[in-house]
C-alpha cells in the first residue's frame, strides 16, 4: 500500500467544534472501527503511521452502516476502503468515490494529540 500525506490531520488540542472520540491505541492498525460523533456514525481508519481518517459510516449505495467493516488498501495510489456491500472504493482523503464521480461520504478533520484522536463535527 502506498503511503500518501494525510492532509487533515492536525497537531495540538481539540478546541470548539472538535470531540475527543478514543485513544490512538483503540483503532486497529490498518483498517476501521465506527464511532457515533453526536447523532453521526463514522469510521475511523488508522494507517500504519498513525495517521487517522474519518468518514461517514453510511455506504450510500446500500445505505447500510459498514465504510467502517471495509478493506483498507490503494486504488492507482490512493488510499481508499472498499465497502464490504457492493465493493465500490471511496477515497480516505476526501470521501469520494472512486468508480462514481457523483458520489461521496462525509470526511470529517482529525487531529491525534497525545494519543487521542478528536473529530471535528462538521463533515
Amino acid at each position: 500500500m502506498k503511503a500518501q500525506p494525510h492532509a487533515t490531520a492536525e497537531a495540538g488540542a481539540p478546541g470548539p467544534g472538535w470531540h475527543d472520540l478514543c485513544a490512538l491505541s483503540d483503532l486497529p492498525l490498518g483498517s476501521g472501527a465506527a464511532a457515533l460523533l453526536g447523532s453521526q456514525q463514522i469510521a475511523l481508519f488508522r494507517m500504519s503511521n498513525d495517521h487517522v481518517f474519518a468518514l461517514g459510516n453510511i455506504d450510500p449505495f446500500s445505505d447500510a452502516a459498514v465504510l467502517s467493516r471495509g478493506i483498507v488498501g490503494d486504488v492507482n495510489g490512493e488510499l481508499v476502503v472498499a465497502s464490504p456491500i457492493y465493493k465500490q472504493h471511496f477515497r480516505l482523503s476526501d470521501g469520494s468515490c472512486v468508480e462514481d464521480s457523483n458520489v461521496s461520504v462525509g470526511h470529517y478533520l482529525v487531529r491525534v494529540n497525545e494519543g487521542r484522536v478528536a473529530v471535528r463535527a462538521a463533515p
